[in-house]
């Protein structure tokens, strides 16, 4: 699927010049879960050749700049360096599912919304948790929708305390 690339104009020395094109947030963390996604598919070993083949294909199909290319690697990285944290918690919180019962887009949206539930400052809890359920919806399947936002209403900050 191609996405519309975005461009902002300003003027610089009386000519339109476009700033860097900049991806929207949500296609940002689409590329991220289909990087994380991958992992499930992949060893350790392989994700880096996996993430060079990534890279190419999501520059053909969203054409991103440096800044959001470096984004989407970078918190790629810290997802899966707290996938260590992150997979007990979603053990406890799943309660009867084991992380190897569920179905691998499932496991990879929650792994993303429960990183940036807990670690990441920038995005709120509701839109973690909505951006999740979005993504559940298009690549999980009918029941998927429901079955994140379920775990993942256990992760916020009124159910914990």
């Amino acid at each position: 699927m191609q996405f519309p690339v975005h461009r902002e104009p300003y003027v610089s020395g009386g000519f339109f010049r476009f700033m860097e094109e900049r991806m929207k947030r949500r296609e940002q963390r689409e590329c991220i879960f289909q990087l994380l996604f991958r992992l499930e598919f992949n060893g350790q070993e392989e994700m880096p050749e996996q993430t060079e083949l990534f890279v190419e294909d999501m520059k053909e199909a969203h054409n991103p700049g440096e800044r959001d290319e470096a984004y989407i690697l970078e918190k790629y990285k810290k997802v899966v360096e707290r996938l260590p944290e992150i997979d007990p918690m979603l053990e406890k919180a799943s309660e009867g599912w084991k992380l190897s019962r569920m179905g691998k887009v499932e496991l990879t949206v929650l792994r993303l919304a429960v990183y940036e539930m807990k670690y990441d400052e920038d995005i709120p809890e509701k839109v973690a948790i909505n951006e999740a359920v979005e993504l559940s919806r298009k690549f999980g399947g009918d029941e998927a929708p429901g079955f994140v936002n379920g775990v993942l209403a256990k992760f916020t900050k009124k159910q914990e305390t």
